[in-house]
Order: C-alpha cells, then sequence, then structure tokens
C-alpha cells in the first residue's frame, strides 16, 4: 500500500497508557505517516512522552503535527481539530488505550479498502490485552457493531475467545468503534467533521457510520463499513473516557445513545437486524492495568 496516512490520537493524562501506544504505532511497518497527535488538556507527563514519539516519528521520515488544548476539549472537538490538520489519503483513528498486534495494521486495513471500491471504512478485531485463564487465549472487545431494529448497539464477539470461526470472517457491518478504523479522506471530505452534539463523547463513530452508509448527494452509492478480522488491535477499554472523573462515563453512554436513537431510528428498523432480546452484553470482563498485562505480542 502506498497511500499516506494520518494517525490521530487523543491524549488526556493516563501517559503511561499514551507511551505504550505510541510505542507499538512507530514500531509498525508503513512509512507513508502523518501523526497527528491532540494534547486535550493533559496536567501529566503526557508532553514529555508527546515529546519522544515526536523525535522518533521525525527519526522515521514520519511527518508530525501536534495540537495542545488548555482544557480538555473533548473527544470530538478535539478529533475535528485534528481532521482539519490531516493530509493523508487516508485516516486513522486510534485511541491513546490501544496497541497493535499486527505491525501491518495499515497496510493491511489499507489493502481492503483498495480491493473494494465501496467501502469507505474498515476496522480491525479488537481484542482485551491479557489472555484469559480458562480460554488460554485473547478476548475479543470488539468484532464491528450491529444495531437492533430499536436502535441498541451491541458488540459483535465481545467475550468471545479471539480464533472462534465466526469472527474470523471479513464482513460487512452497520458500524464500527473508533478506537481504530482507517477511512478514506473522501469519506471525511464528503461528510464533514464529526457531529458534535454528541460531545464530549460517545455514540459520534457509531453516527460518522450512519452518516456514511446513508449520505445525501452522493453521486453514486452510500459508502460501506466493513470488519477486517486478519488485523487484531489490543484495546484496553475506556481508559481516558471511562477512568476520568470529569466524565459520568455511563450518564453520557446512555444520554448520547438516546440521541442516536432519535436520529437514526428509522433507518434501524429498515436495516431489521438482530432483535434487541438476542444480544446479550458481557460487562463481566475485567479491566485490567499496566501492571496486568506484560510484553505485548507484535507480529507482521
Amino acid at each position: 500500500m502506498n497511500k499516506t496516512v494520518s494517525i490521530i490520537t487523543l491524549f488526556h493524562n493516563k501517559a503511561d497508557y499514551s507511551a505504550r501506544c505510541l510505542d507499538g504505532m512507530l514500531r509498525s511497518t508503513h512509512g507513508g505517516v502523518q501523526l497527528v497527535m491532540v494534547d486535550n488538556g493533559s496536567t501529566d507527563g503526557t508532553p514529555e512522552v508527546l515529546d519522544d514519539a515526536e523525535a522518533r516519528a521525525l527519526e522515521r521520515g514520519w511527518s508530525v503535527e501536534r495540537i495542545r488544548f488548555d482544557e480538555n476539549s473533548g473527544a470530538i472537538a478535539g478529533r475535528n481539530a485534528a481532521l482539519e490538520r490531516s493530509e493523508g489519503e487516508l485516516i486513522a483513528f486510534v485511541d491513546n488505550d490501544v496497541a497493535p498486534r499486527n505491525l501491518r495494521w495499515m497496510e493491511m486495513l489499507g489493502e481492503r479498502l483498495a480491493a473494494e471500491a465501496e467501502l469507505g471504512i474498515v476496522g480491525p478485531k479488537m481484542i482485551y490485552p491479557f489472555r484469559d485463564a480458562a480460554a488460554g487465549d485473547h478476548l475479543i472487545q470488539c468484532a464491528g457493531c450491529e444495531v437492533s431494529p430499536t436502535g441498541k448497539v451491541n458488540f459483535r464477539g465481545r467475550g468471545d475467545v479471539r480464533s472462534k470461526p465466526e469472527w474470523n470472517e471479513a464482513a460487512e457491518v452497520q458500524c464500527l468503534i473508533s478506537a481504530t478504523w482507517l477511512m478514506r479522506r473522501e469519506v471525511y471530505e464528503e461528510l464533514g467533521e464529526l457531529d458534535e452534539r454528541f460531545n464530549p463523547v460517545q455514540f459520534e463513530d457509531i453516527d460518522y457510520c450512519y452518516r456514511a452508509r446513508y449520505a445525501e448527494g452522493r453521486a453514486g452509492p452510500e459508502w460501506r463499513v466493513g470488519y477486517e478480522p486478519s488485523v487484531e488491535m489490543y484495546h484496553f477499554e475506556n481508559v481516558t473516557s471511562g477512568r476520568t472523573q470529569a466524565l459520568n462515563y455511563r450518564y453520557l453512554t446512555v444520554k448520547n445513545g438516546l440521541k442516536f436513537k432519535e436520529k437514526w431510528l428509522h433507518r434501524c428498523r429498515e436495516e431489521n437486524g438482530r432483535p434487541e432480546s438476542e444480544m446479550q452484553w458481557k460487562f463481566d470482563l475485567p479491566q485490567v492495568s499496566l501492571d496486568d498485562v506484560g510484553e505485548l505480542e507484535f507480529v507482521a
């Protein structure tokens, strides 16, 4: 893949997680990268972590764009500021509690986009960074998303072992979470920024997928959204948003979920997905810290 990629990552404290994320990004094999780092009002050692990552990125021949907010502007406003500065032919969102298992993740996701002309956004298999003792392997955090006719969003594969055949087939999905995804610049140019009615966080990514799939004014068909299981990314899950005390994360999830339903319920009904009664959300998966996880395994 020869296309340039803008990697957009936001940071608000949690410097140790951010350092691991950036180390994984900088191990990635793709050469044509613009690293766009947004410091959303961090008060810990995050600036020093970003200084180190910038130096390493420049040594690799990547370009670097840094944005600093004195206070936390919210994930959506921060990403919109980064999108305005992005230059790549492809644009990647990567959360600061994510690290790649596949070091060729950009090439692999880019190859999927190249193979399917109508695919606008593609996301990997998100897995937890710890090995489950009973399964002896990593468990899936999200294998793309499904939405019920009543507008309930469910993470496909959540809690299943990563090797389960059902989640190792490429698929078209209703939407993705933006903890990691890769999209064509054309999608951003057509849709514009993330919808700030969902600020500071939650459901802006689900909404963006629906906007892409039901884009108004397109000359051709709507963009499709894809899940690519050959790419795996480690995800600690909700480290920044879920563990920031100033954010009432559960409240925002409910509040913005209602906003999503108000905006898209008519489409959810038309899609005739699985009924809400069949969607079992597993809440008993543990949140782990860096202390609980050893060295991550990287593969090509």
